[in-house]
C-alpha cells in the first residue's frame, strides 16, 4: 500500500511571501518552517515542494532563478537539520509571456500536474495526502487530488481567509497559524509516534 505525503506551497508556506523571487538572497524562511520539514523528515513522512513559479512566463527572471533558489532553500533548510525530498514547480502561465512557458499546462495550480508526477515518483497515496498552503488554489489542487486541505495563515493565508471565508470553493480541513502547526495537527490525526 501507497504511504501518504505531505505536499507544501512555498511562498508564502515555506518561505516569506515577497511577491516574485528574482535573486536567491531574496528567499527567507518563515520562522518554524524548517522545524516542520524536520519533523515529517523524523516522522518518515515525505515532504515535497509543489510551487507555481509564473515569474519566468512574465518575463520577470529567468527559468534557472528557480534552480538558484531552490537551491538556497535547500541550503536553508539543511542548516536547520531539515531536507525536502522532492521539489517540483511550474513556470507557465496560460494567458501571459512567450512560448514555450506561455502555455495550458497540467501542472500549474490547481491542475494536479505536480502532484501526480510527485506520487508516481515517490509511490505516495494522494487520497491519503495533505495539501498545505496560503492560498485557495492549494486547496483546490486538495480537492483535484483526493487530499487534505489544509490553510495557513501565513503569507496570502490570512488574507485568504477574509475574502473566502464562509464562501470557500473548497472548505479547508482544518486552518493553522503556520507550518509548524499543520504538521503537528497531521502527525496527531495520523496518529504517528
Amino acid at each position: 500500500m501507497a504511504r501518504f505525503g505531505v505536499f507544501l506551497d512555498r511562498d508564502g508556506t515555506v518561505t516569506e511571501e515577497i511577491g516574485y523571487v528574482n535573486d536567491p538572497r531574496r528567499l527567507r524562511l518563515i520562522p518554524s518552517s524548517a522545524e516542520a520539514i524536520a519533523l515529517l523528515n523524523a516522522k518518515g513522512i515525505p515532504a515535497i515542494l509543489a510551487t507555481n513559479q509564473a515569474g519566468v512566463a512574465r518575463g520577470y527572471f529567468k527559468h534557472e532563478m528557480i534552480g538558484a533558489c531552490h537551491e538556497r532553500l535547500e541550503v536553508m533548510l539543511a542548516a536547520l537539520g531539515a531536507k525536502l525530498d522532492g521539489i517540483f514547480y511550474c513556470p507557465h502561465h496560460p494567458s501571459v509571456g512567450e512560448p514555450p512557458y506561455r502555455q495550458e499546462c497540467d501542472c500549474r495550480k490547481p491542475k494536479p500536474g505536480m502532484l501526480l508526477k510527485a506520487a508516481e515518483q515517490f509511490g505516495i497515496n494522494l487520497q491519503a495526502s495533505y495539501v498545505i498552503g496560503d492560498k485557495a488554489s492549494d486547496l483546490e489542487v486538495a480537492k483535484v487530488v483526493g487530499a487534505h486541505p489544509l490553510l495557513v495563515r501565513t503569507g496570502y493565508g490570512e488574507g485568504e481567509i477574509g475574502l473566502f471565508s464562509g464562501n470557500w470553493k473548497v472548505e479547508p480541513e482544518g486552518i493553522f497559524l503556520n507550518l509548524f502547526e499543520a504538521v503537528n495537527y497531521i502527525i496527531e490525526k495520523e496518529d504517528i509516534d
